[in-house]
């Protein structure tokens, strides 16, 4: 099986700025769960021939306070656009069947709440980014601009264990209303990428 993707990124954690589970997996959340909401915007792709482009993608979260303790529990939204081939490659390539990042995920995870097709509608205005999908999630982060940093580049961090890369930007939730597949949460912290890319 043989897949790419190409598009940009955001998210939104329960953790307090910064997430230490962003930090390393085998940190303790902030508190004794952390809950997460993963936006995939797809600009280019397609899965075994099956174009992607333009398709969203959105998972939510609820892992123990120690990630890599496994048990999470997970929701999947896929964007109402897609039609019936797109959307089972997505929850495929998503769910880590077809292995790359999620794939490595994959072990860690212990139920599966339900997939479904959703309105997702995703907005981004230079370091602010938004997302809403259905009645369910609603939020809005901004990418953190350090005091004294005249160039307004926002804090990256690098060398994480992440699945969209090792290298995103540092943000904080600006308002969150989050209630999914029985998971729900303030959105406190961020994370946020312009532009990642996937392939096996």
């Amino acid at each position: 099986m043989s897949w790419n993707l190409t598009g940009s990124y955001v998210e939104t954690c329960s953790c307090e700025l910064m997430c230490p589970c962003n930090l390393s997996l085998d940190h303790g959340a902030t508190y004794d769960f952390c809950r997460v909401t993963l936006v995939f915007d797809i600009r280019a792709g397609d899965i075994e021939g099956t174009d992607i482009a333009g398709r969203r993608v959105v998972i939510i979260a609820d892992t123990p306070k120690v990630m890599t303790e496994g048990n999470w529990r997970l929701g999947v939204y896929v964007d109402d656009g897609s039609d019936d081939d797109q959307f089972d490659k997505l929850v495929q390539l998503f769910g880590g069947q077809l292995g790359g990042p999620m794939g490595a995920l994959a072990p860690l995870v212990g139920e599966v709440l339900g997939v479904e097709r959703a309105s997702i509608e995703i907005a981004d205005d230079g370091l602010r980014h938004s997302v809403r999908v259905g009645d369910t999630i609603d939020f809005e982060i901004e990418d953190v601009v350090p005091f004294g940093v005249e160039t307004g580049e926002p804090v990256r961090f690098n060398g994480m264990f992440h699945p969209i890369g090792p290298d995103l930007t540092m943000a904080e939730a600006k308002h969150s209303r989050i209630n999914a597949f029985g998971i729900a949460y303030e959105g406190r912290t961020g994370l946020s990428k312009s532009e990642f890319s996937w392939a096996a």
